[in-house]
């Protein structure tokens, strides 16, 4: 959360793998090539309604209607070059809440929510990689497969929160991104998200640390795009003073990557739509992470500015994934708490307020 409290901390906190070029042959030779792209969104003014995701073969869904995802200028675009949206959610994280992602919320999110990607969260400490990495790496793995068995995309998130520095898990991520990136270099559905909120440190920090991760994963999976955080938290900098002038002066030196802005609306107000709206002209973004809470993901929501926002990217086909699809007692969180162990996940009784509006925002 782009906030000076790093409100993942306090939550106990807070598209599918790649074919590569095979998988455009693939598409062309099924024959899918869509001037209107359902479930996933193609162009600011028409969202579909169309088929739920599904993973029976020859079955609509955002992968095989779009197959490998690539940055086109400050867009992202499918295999056929045309811009498009998705819209999904994030998992919390999967040390606390793996009982969330099950086959049974995963159906639901991608049949009922009518959802396009599932950010997958891997937090690094606060119990989490660093004291298990080939647990981890595997629960990862599970996710992203279910997700991508459904027809999702999927953004593989190494969610560092504290310490802000994202070098300090170097090592760490270089051997997790190999691990990924080796699985999933020929499928055509991850992205990967190296870096979730970087803090207390300089733009030149951060570049210089995706300088290092993006050959890594490039190593292995040479087509992926790649989602790099951004300063203060993932605002441009806006939380420390600053904007996204310092990303656009000294942009990473690499192809096919996008930068990830993240807000929570009762918090974050015309400053960061403001910040959202300039950056998205001059660079490639996805909002990995928002809520319509305040930046610890709680308290009131603020459908309001919240649906402002929403606007902007359904406008400008930027992509987002909302936190969080768990049953964490925060607001935050879209299912009533208890949800997820009983294994209630369908209809929108188990929802709190902000999983019916959220659920509503995916499925338009």
């Amino acid at each position: 959360m782009p906030q000076q409290i790093a409100p993942g901390a306090n939550r106990a906190s807070r598209t599918r793998g790649r074919r590569g070029r095979k998988a455009l042959l693939a598409v062309s030779a099924l024959g899918i090539v869509t001037a209107m792209l359902s479930p996933m969104r193609a162009g600011a003014a028409t969202p579909t309604t169309g088929t739920a995701p599904a993973s029976a073969a020859g079955v609509a869904s955002p992968i095989s209607d779009n197959g490998q995802l690539r940055v086109c200028g400050t867009r992202l675009c499918n295999s056929q070059g045309q811009a498009v949206q998705l819209r999904g959610m994030s998992t919390h994280g999967t040390q606390w809440y793996s009982q969330c992602v099950t086959n049974g919320s995963l159906d639901v999110l991608a049949n009922e929510w009518r959802g396009d990607v599932l950010r997958v969260s891997t937090y690094v400490q606060e119990g989490g990689y660093e004291t298990d990495p080939a647990r981890f790496t595997s629960l990862a793995q599970k996710f992203v497969d279910g997700a991508n068995q459904r027809g999702m995309y999927a953004v593989i998130d190494w969610h560092m929160l504290s310490p802000g520095d994202p070098n300090f898990n170097l090592e760490r991520a270089k051997t997790f991104f190999t691990a990924m990136a080796k699985k999933y270099k020929d499928s055509p559905g991850v992205l990967y998200e190296i870096a979730n909120e970087p803090s207390d440190v300089s733009w030149g920090t951060v570049k210089s640390y995706a300088e290092k991760i993006i050959p890594v994963i490039r190593a292995q999976d040479p087509d992926a795009v790649v989602l790099v955080g951004t300063r203060a938290w993932s605002s441009f900098g806006v939380s420390d003073g600053a904007n996204e002038q310092e990303v656009v002066n000294n942009p990473v030196n690499a192809s096919n990557i996008m930068y990830t802005f993240h807000f929570y609306a009762a918090s974050h107000r015309d400053e960061y739509l403001a910040a959202l709206d300039r950056a998205s002209n001059r660079l490639p973004v996805f909002v990995t992470e928002f809520g319509t809470q305040n930046y610890a993901g709680e308290g009131a929501n603020d459908f309001g500015m919240s649906q402002r926002f929403l606007d902007l990217m359904k406008r400008k086909n930027i992509s987002w994934t909302n936190w969080n699809y768990s049953d964490d007692h925060r607001s935050g969180a879209v299912f009533k708490t208890g949800s997820c162990n009983a294994g209630n996940f369908s209809g929108t009784g188990v929802l709190k307020e902000a999983g019916v509006w959220i659920r509503d925002r995916i499925r338009e």
